[in-house]
């Protein structure tokens, strides 16, 4: 027999025990609730009769104590009737936690041979995913709006990361880095509904929307005389790799990775591997750069890095950025001047000073065409007014 339980003082009239009392929502499903504490305050169960084996599958919907006592009965019927829908479209009838959903994103890249990207979602949930407890416990079914924004929150007002550990930093996350984090998550995210453990991506669609012109266009540019007193000022080590980053359009990651091996002396050709453009490709040097690069390979095995720091390690994003920092503030340049700026300038003056065109620069740097006139359109322009001022009559 039936019991009431669709109101407040129907669910405190009930006995305490441990099998859920039932309300039948439509053919084979029923509503529980298990009231296993004196007074207001249960748990909520759907059970539905699964017609291919004729047994009976259960899911928890939480407690939903979130809500007033007289909204919690119309909240677990409709999120009942959603994970019914979600098992008749095919959906998974199991609980995957966020946490689980972030490590069966990174298998997937694991999977696909993609180890670089792989690596970095792998430090980005463990920065900011699995050190906030309570959300990668969630199961993907019980997210909601407001826990992703309280993430999405969380992650504006968190100070970017010192190379050293033992200092505090205040300096604020840039738009784009936290836009990095959010889709990294949102690609997990939305695997989990590709792969059935959620009904829809309503918690996380528009709370984990990128914050917009977040990449626009890098006005920091450093021109050759500010280059020159940039690498002036930095360590033997950071030197050479700030050098290198003024030679070639590349992302500081891309010159972090490269090794010995990546250059040939006798062509006098760089070879890029790790990089956003995916495929390596290959650079031809022209005779000075070539120089320099030969004299950072001299001696090295192939496997070495290129460009090494002075304990012999590879550079990083948090190895470069503080002496990269004093170095610019010794040589007196904007404030916010960063290693990526050199690769900004360079572009800039292939475009601007020597007229390459933009094909060819984009082949270069490893981006799209359509970046390169995203990002430096302006000086396309200004090409074309110096132009058409030459037909002068």
């Amino acid at each position: 027999m039936a019991t009431k339980i669709d109101s407040v003082t129907a669910r405190d009239k009930l006995k305490i025990r441990r099998e859920p009392y039932w309300h039948r929502i439509e053919k084979g499903a029923f509503l529980g609730y298990r009231k296993m504490i004196d007074g207001p305050g249960g748990t909520w169960i759907f059970r539905v009769l699964d017609d291919s084996t004729e047994k009976q599958k259960y899911h928890s919907l939480g407690d939903f104590s979130d809500l007033p006592d007289n909204k919690r009965f119309d909240a677990a019927q409709k999120a009942a009737r959603d994970w019914s829908a979600h098992l008749d479209a095919g959906g998974s009838n199991g609980v995957l936690t966020v946490e689980q959903a972030c490590k069966a994103y990174v298998t997937k890249l694991e999977d696909a041979k993609k180890d670089g990207a792989a690596k970095d979602a792998k430090g980005r949930f463990r920065r900011w995913v699995y050190s906030d407890v309570k959300l990668s416990n969630t199961p993907i079914m019980k997210l909601t709006p407001g826990m992703m924004n309280d993430w999405r929150n969380k992650l504006v007002k968190s100070p970017t990361i010192p190379q050293d550990k033992t200092k505090t930093s205040t300096n604020v996350r840039a738009a784009s880095s936290i836009n990095r984090e959010m889709a990294v998550l949102k690609a997990a995210l939305n695997l989990a509904l590709e792969d059935g453990h959620a009904t829809n991506d309503t918690a996380w669609k528009i709370k984990l929307k990128p914050i917009k012109d977040a990449d626009k266009r890098r006005e920091c540019y450093l021109d050759i005389k500010q280059r020159r007193a940039l690498i002036k000022n930095a360590p033997t080590d950071l030197a050479a790799f700030i050098s290198a980053l003024s030679l070639v359009p590349l992302r500081p990651g891309a010159v972090a990775a490269l090794t010995a091996g990546h250059f040939d002396k006798r062509l006098g050709v760089l070879t890029v591997g790790k990089d956003k453009a995916g495929k390596d490709r290959k650079i031809g040097l022209p005779k000075s750069t070539a120089a320099f690069f030969a004299a950072q390979a001299k001696g090295k095995l192939p496997a070495a890095p290129l460009l090494a720091r002075a304990d012999g390690k590879f550079w990083n994003k948090d190895s470069w950025k503080d002496p990269f920092k004093d170095a610019a503030k010794a040589a007196q340049l904007p404030v916010d001047a960063v290693a990526y700026n050199l690769r900004h300038s360079a572009i800039t003056d292939l475009i601007a000073l020597h007229h390459l065109d933009t094909m060819t620069v984009a082949q270069l740097s490893g981006t799209s065409l359509a970046m390169i006139e995203k990002h430096y359109g302006h000086l396309l322009r200004d090409h074309a007014a110096d132009a058409l001022g030459k037909l002068a009559l």
